[in-house]
């Protein structure tokens, strides 16, 4: 559907008709109430009712059009979908007039139809979610019969380039283990940066600093959030590296200016405000009664906050760094610009490392054909890292509910 149309369709179609439909519904229900009677139905309610009778077929048409239109399954001629939908609602807004009387249970009607709609909107987000799944899934599992499944897990070699198709050994090419570990090496660096003082300036604002300091630190700090990563990734490759390759040699070390302590560095501080703020509102939320209790007990302010305050917020700040997690395995860009692009399997941060998304859009980016195994690798990738993903949440969620029953 072209733009022209979209908004013939709308300004000139559904949009007068649902006009029409609820100045009717007024009418038509202020013909027949009593004028004399104490309490009247809403004249309102009885037009949002033919809206919403007109509305229902016309959005179901729309709608089904729509999707075989985008999984170009039939070639949808789009004047006849708006004239079919406009001449269904029509038909269903005059079945609506015709029901308007005064004994119609209008505000239940209008409810269930509330319900609906919001029970519509729920199922969209889940809908979306199993198709972003199936759509890995499928792309995977042709990737699956070209590389064996085993072998990508525990292979130990990255080399796309060097493998074809029959080629004996052509599956040890595609070892995932180098980037899982240079993914979970930089995620966890900058976690190490991230969590400690992320969570140490929420305990100051939240329960140290004063309402003056609190409202300087606190917006100053939300501002790393606001810098765009392709200004991290140029600090991470212009200062943080140089200066780590200058700290290694100082000590007798050697490092490689694309390493993999830079971009975890500075992911880290990137990702600060995640963990601050949200733990911040958190430990803020927790009852004052706690705090004084404790305090009247004896405890002093830090064994208050050690022994009562995080405890009772750990739902919430175990929260905010499962948020963090998944904010720094998705990052690319620092990765790209400081990391580099070389899958290589050590201990050393101070070796160039790559991750498992920076070798995703490396492989979606290329001039490879799609049904290449070069290309259908980005595919397992992603179920790989998405299976793991959700490993993490399971163990969060179960971790949330533990503590959410003790404290509750």
């Amino acid at each position: 559907m072209t733009t022209t149309y979209l908004a013939q369709y709308l300004f000139a179609g559904l949009l007068p008709l649902a006009l029409f439909g609820y100045l009717a519904g007024r009418r038509k229900i202020r013909a027949q109430q009593d004028p004399s009677a104490r309490y009247k139905a809403s004249e309102n309610l009885f037009g949002w009712y033919a809206v919403t009778r007109m509305l229902l077929p016309a959005v179901i048409v729309s709608a089904g059009a729509t999707i075989l239109d985008l999984f170009d399954l039939i070639d949808v001629p789009w004047p006849m979908v708006a004239a079919t939908a406009l001449l269904l609602g029509a038909g269903a807004m005059w079945i609506g007039l015709k029901a308007i009387a005064p004994g119609l249970r209008v505000r239940t009607a209008l409810e269930k139809t509330i319900v609906r709609i919001l029970l519509l909107a729920s199922l969209i987000s889940i809908l979306t979610t199993i198709g972003i799944v199936l759509s890995i899934v499928f792309e995977a599992v042709h990737f699956f019969r070209i590389v064996n499944f085993w072998d990508f897990l525990t292979g130990t070699t990255w080399n796309p380039d060097g493998a074809t198709i029959g080629e004996g050994g052509a599956q040890h090419l595609f070892g995932s283990v180098p980037l899982f570990a240079g993914t979970f090496m930089i995620t966890a660096i900058a976690m190490c940066v991230a969590i400690p003082v992320g969570l140490f300036s929420a305990i100051c604002m939240s329960e140290y600093a004063s309402l003056r300091v609190r409202r300087i630190a606190k917006p100053a700090l939300e501002i790393l959030a606001g810098i765009p990563t392709v200004v991290y990734g140029f600090f991470a490759a212009i200062t943080v590296s140089p200066f780590i390759v200058r700290l290694a040699e100082s000590v007798g070390l050697q490092a490689d200016f694309t390493n993999a302590l830079s971009p975890g560095l500075v992911m880290g501080i990137m990702i600060i405000p995640l963990v601050s703020s949200l733990s911040d509102d958190v430990i803020s939320s927790v009852p004052q009664s706690l705090r004084e209790g404790s305090l009247a007990l004896g405890a002093y302010p830090s064994e208050t906050i050690k022994r009562v305050v995080l405890p009772a917020a750990l739902p919430g700040i175990v929260s905010a760094c499962l948020l963090a997690i998944s904010r720094a395995v998705g990052e690319t860009m620092i990765v790209v610009m400081a990391a580099g692009l070389q899958p290589n399997l050590t201990w050393n941060p101070l070796q160039g490392m790559t991750t498992v998304n920076v070798r995703i859009v490396d492989a979606l980016t290329g001039d490879q054909a799609f049904d290449s195994p070069e290309t259908l690798a980005a595919f397992g990738l992603g179920l790989v890292l998405l299976v793991l993903t959700l490993c993490l949440n399971i163990v969060s969620l179960t971790v949330i509910r533990k503590f959410r029953q003790k404290y509750e």
